[in-house]
């Protein structure tokens, strides 16, 4: 008896120990794309020139390389483009470029307003051709690295028209924040004194991140994690109907109401 009890312990703390392990990795795995396309071509610029002093041109230069292997990559190996990584590549040449320009200090300033539009232009170009480019930071906040949920989120992308407006109205909010952000930069820079856009650019900023973050998720990701949840919560039921296991289920036709 004592034995059965004890082997019977072991399995069940094994089995914890194994999903609260597999936890850890299933985020990471979601993250993945988003660190690598974007974290780390932006902590590598911004760690070579404020970090380590390298000029400007030369921090953008390396920092370019991530996103280029990863575009070059995803076209050799899958014939596609990676869409954020091809696109932190094309601002850190369009910032290449502008590195050039020299001399005026309001034109200076500007550079960071055209490079917060080439982001929304692309973001929104992403929206009309149907692949949603925020898609990458936003799904790992709705998943949570479960697995139910990762499979409720594919039966619901391919089966809720009203699922995926969501996603696309998340990302073209991005781009039309980012958008109205550059505008309002560039008017500032040039009709107001350059030592009050100097901090008053660092607002703009972080009120536009805080709108992103507060009209995108009423409009896009609140309501697809919503929907996720009630997906998730639906499929778990008529596991428990049918006295199966609850487990994620293939992507089929989602439980609730597609839209």
């Amino acid at each position: 008896m004592g034995m059965t009890t004890d082997t019977g312990t072991t399995e069940g703390s094994t089995t914890e120990a194994s999903s609260t392990t597999s936890r850890p990795n299933r985020l990471l795995r979601n993250f993945l794309p988003l660190i690598i396309d974007v974290a780390l071509p932006l902590g590598a610029y911004y760690l070579l020139k404020n970090g380590l002093g390298v000029s400007t041109l030369m921090a953008l230069a390396l920092s370019s390389v991530v996103p280029a292997v990863r575009t070059g990559w995803g076209v050799w190996r899958a014939r596609e483009v990676n869409g954020m990584a091809a696109l932190i590549l094309l601002v850190n040449v369009v910032s290449l470029l502008l590195s050039f320009v020299a001399g005026d200090p309001r034109l200076m300033m500007a550079k960071d307003s055209a490079i917060s539009s080439v982001i929304g232009i692309g973001v929104i170009v992403s929206v009309v051709l149907g692949r949603p480019m925020m898609t990458a930071g936003m799904k790992p906040w709705v998943v949570r690295g479960d697995q139910a949920r990762e499979a409720a989120w594919a039966r619901l992308h391919g089966g809720s028209a009203r699922f995926r407006r969501a996603e696309r109205m998340f990302s073209l909010v991005w781009g039309v924040v980012l958008l109205a952000e550059c505008v309002v930069r560039v008017v500032g820079v040039y009709s107001l004194p350059v030592d009050t856009m100097v901090w008053l650019g660092n607002v703009i900023m972080i009120v536009a991140m805080v709108l992103g973050f507060l009209v995108g998720g009423a409009l896009g990701a609140g309501p697809m994690a919503a929907m996720v949840a009630a997906e998730t919560k639906a499929w778990a039921e008529r596991d428990a109907r049918q006295g199966e296991p609850v487990v994620s289920g293939p992507s089929t036709v989602p439980l609730i109401a597609a839209g």
